[in-house]
């Protein structure tokens, strides 16, 4: 039976505090206290990772960090898999002595807009040496990954007319709902200007002093 996918609205009601839903994904970082103390958290997570069967991407960093993203390969989203290693995760990580510090994760996407997507979707794919992206396991055909899940994803929206001007291609950045109206703060007072709020708290619409665009997303006001 496939893994049932799970909302970002149902994860938020579940208790999983230090965790955040970032695109397609739940993601946290754990400070354990030290380099050695972060390894050995990272090895007690492999273990449970392979008697669950349901393996995250998991990364090791100075000075004492465990990166963790945790979605299901074949839903291309969060389910109930994920939610239960999560929950596992946080019991390790109590017994370590380790604690959630989520809300400086980013998770930036770039959009680039089309009027033939597979034309230019193929392109981009030969460029970046990315593979389908997470879409694929949903049935869509709009965006690419990076193999090695280091770069950002790339995905592509649909243009009904040519445009005329030279920006083509905006940033997306997804951002922990808690952390957006900082992040948008600290945009403009880098000397960006707010473009649109008309979709927030979706995302936020900003640009850069040339006009370049970049958008700050979050979970909400999808589901």
């Amino acid at each position: 039976m496939a893994a049932q996918p799970v909302s970002a609205t149902s994860v938020a009601g579940l208790g999983l505090d230090g965790w955040r839903w970032l695109g397609h994904q739940l993601r946290t970082q754990l400070r354990a206290g030290g380099y050695t103390e972060a390894a050995a958290l990272a090895g007690r997570i492999a273990v449970v990772a392979e008697e669950l069967d349901h393996h995250p991407l998991l990364d090791l960093r100075y000075p004492d960090r465990v990166l963790l993203a945790l979605w299901t390969h074949t839903a291309g989203t969060v389910t109930e898999l994920d939610v239960t290693l999560a929950r596992r995760i946080d019991e390790l990580a109590a017994d370590a002595g380790a604690r959630h510090e989520p809300l400086d994760l980013r998770v930036p996407e770039l959009a680039i807009d089309a009027l033939d997507i597979p034309t230019v979707r193929r392109f981009w794919e030969a460029v970046l040496g990315y593979r389908p992206g997470p879409g694929a396991a949903r049935g869509e055909d709009d965006d690419l990954s990076d193999p090695l899940d280091q770069g950002p994803v790339v995905w592509f929206q649909q243009l009904d007319e040519p445009r005329t001007e030279r920006n083509r291609i905006h940033v997306d950045v997804r951002v922990p709902h808690d952390r957006v109206e900082a992040a948008i703060d600290a945009a403009l007072a880098a000397g960006g200007r707010l473009v649109s709020d008309a979709h927030a708290p979706a995302f936020w619409v900003l640009a850069d002093p040339e006009g370049n665009e970049a958008c700050l997303c979050t979970w909400m006001g999808r589901d």
